[in-house]
């Protein structure tokens, strides 16, 4: 058995992504140590606010309502008996993440919370909300527009024989 077998069987994948893994990780502790070297205090104070408002504000928000989507698109039953949600919820999830997070990102410019950023970004601080929205809506709008096509082209082979069978009782009549 090869070295390589051997170490794919006990890490699980090959050494290159040992490698990045590693990379990332030194990354991520010299970013670490370069953020922790100016206020300490206010970036570990940061950390725990963003976890608790994680844990107890946004997890919840978005688990009740990745339930109302999965309860609109219906859900249907599992091979053991137990319901699996539908793909198409995906079609929901997948924008509102994408814009949740440009939210997250942008939400001083987005909200009006500063007004300084006028210089830097040559808009005026009332332009980004409307942007968001248009770019949410957008982003809604190429889903819905995606799940339509998939489902008219999976749909194609049910076409055809509905229009086999019309033709073949035409065709005797």
């Amino acid at each position: 058995m090869s070295s390589r077998t051997v170490f794919r069987r006990r890490y699980g994948a090959s050494p290159l992504h040992l490698l990045l893994v590693l990379a990332s990780f030194a990354l991520a502790a010299y970013a670490g140590v370069r953020l922790l070297k100016g206020d300490t205090l206010g970036v570990a104070l940061w950390f725990v606010g963003a976890a608790l408002l994680h844990d107890l504000v946004l997890l919840p928000l978005y688990a009740v309502t990745d339930r109302a989507a999965q309860r609109l698109f219906g859900r249907r039953e599992g091979g053991v008996g137990e319901a699996q949600p539908r793909p198409s919820v995906n079609y929901v999830r997948v924008p509102l993440f994408v814009s949740g997070l440009l939210l997250l990102v942008w939400w001083p410019l987005v909200l009006r919370q500063v007004g300084h950023y006028t210089a830097v970004t040559g808009l005026p601080a009332d332009r980004f909300l409307g942007r968001w929205l248009l770019i949410t809506a957008a982003l809604l709008v190429a889903s819905a527009a995606t799940l339509l096509a998939r489902r008219w082209h999976a749909s194609g082979p049910r076409r055809r024989a509905a229009r086999d069978r019309r033709r073949a009782r035409n065709a005797t009549k």
